[in-house]
């Protein structure tokens, strides 16, 4: 308990910033609103640094990445949203996940390699599935398929035991709150769909 508090305590401006930032994020996801990207600016930027600083090398990478998808994201909602700024969601095809599966599969097992033998990274494997299986997580949710939470909801779950022997307390309580939004997004997703199965069948 007393690690627990310590480092909540010792956390910097930067790391709580970033954590208030990526919940805000997801919140805002579950809403399917457009500015979830604006607040993901903002905790990627700033988790870009402090992965680095934890020799979290993937992760890092991954938060490079994220700023770009930020703007992508932001780019194929704004084409798609209703006059509240909101999207529909879509449900992708098996075929889709399945390939997607196999992609994180082969990613993490090449990237974790790397680390493990090229760089000082700590936790290699572990640390590369949350980057490549996140970056395919983010790719789904940019086009707006369903399953992008169930991705979401295995990274979490990794990135959690991560970040909390990183001493990352707050990531970690962060990553935590995250999971539990995961499922609530999850669940909101989907009923959003049979909304919009439910009016097209009407319409028909």
């Amino acid at each position: 308990m007393s690690d627990f508090l310590a480092g909540f305590a010792g956390a910097t401006p930067i790391e709580w910033i970033a954590t208030v930032a990526g919940f805000l994020c997801v919140y805002l996801l579950i809403r399917r609103s457009i500015w979830c990207f604006a607040a993901g600016l903002v905790q990627v930027s700033l988790y870009t640094y402090i992965f680095y600083q934890s020799k979290l090398y993937s992760d890092t990478i991954l938060q490079i990445f994220y700023i770009g998808f930020q703007f992508y994201g932001w780019w194929i909602w704004s084409k798609s949203t209703d006059d509240k700024g909101h999207i529909d969601v879509d449900a992708g095809s098996a075929t889709l996940y399945l390939i997607s599966s196999v992609v994180i599969i082969l990613s993490s097992a090449g990237l974790g390699y790397i680390m493990a033998n090229h760089t000082d990274a700590s936790f290699p494997y572990a640390d590369a599935f949350t980057t490549c299986a996140s970056l395919v997580a983010q790719w789904l949710l940019s086009y707006k398929k369903l399953l992008n939470w169930l991705v979401w909801i295995v990274v979490d779950l990794v990135a959690i035991v991560i970040y909390w022997q990183k001493g990352l307390h707050p990531t970690s309580v962060l990553y935590g709150c995250f999971l539990l939004m995961s499922i609530i997004g999850q669940w909101q997703w989907w009923q959003n769909l049979q909304q919009n199965r439910v009016k097209t069948e009407v319409t028909v």
